[in-house]
């Protein structure tokens, strides 16, 4: 589960702005990536934000951000395939070449997405679906990367999740410009 986030748990404000959470994006000194133009990070951020998208093999998201990123073209940010977890369909004429599946289910979403991504990592979108994920049990990682900005509402990282749950002591702590990246293993 992965996104980035306020420092008081948010990854968009109330009508779904992101504001400086992505400024980090275009503040550093080093390109990101060589095809995306315009990212340039910190050097540590470079780094670190590579190896996490190259181990993607395929992307969960919800409807929501489906419609607020048009699906982003069927072109995910990271990884090969993404799965949609919708109570709606497919929206008529959309990419009708690209093959990206809806489910109505988060965990048959999940199983999609892993046998797309075979020995890769599946990607889950946080907000709604990435906490229903979590309350399922289908969450093995949470990776945030957090920018030092107070929303006081919005859309939260773990969306509704109702119940406790346990994180392990942060595995990576890496200080960018702007932003800390930070992982945690879920605890069972």
């Amino acid at each position: 589960m992965h996104a980035v986030v306020s420092m008081d748990g948010f990854i968009a404000d109330d009508h779904d702005e992101v504001g400086p959470l992505f400024d980090w994006y275009f503040n550093g000194d080093v390109p990101l990536l060589t095809d995306k133009a315009g990212f340039r990070v910190s050097e540590r951020s470079r780094d670190y934000v590579r190896s996490l998208w190259a181990s993607i093999g395929a992307t969960v998201q919800g409807r929501h951000l489906f419609d607020l990123t048009n699906g982003w073209e069927a072109q995910p940010p990271a990884g090969d395939h993404l799965v949609v977890v919708s109570h709606r369909p497919k929206p008529e004429g959309w990419h009708p070449e690209a093959d990206v599946p809806f489910f109505d289910d988060v965990t048959a979403a999940v199983l999609e997405a892993k046998a797309r991504a075979g020995d890769r990592v599946v990607a889950l979108c946080a907000g709604d679906v990435g906490g229903q994920a979590l309350a399922l049990g289908l969450v093995d990682e949470v990776a945030m990367d957090v920018v030092p900005v107070v929303f006081g509402s919005g859309k939260r990282y773990f969306g509704p999740v109702d119940s406790q749950h346990l994180l392990e002591d942060p595995s990576v702590v890496i200080q960018g410009d702007r932003v800390l990246h930070l992982r945690y293993r879920v605890r069972r």
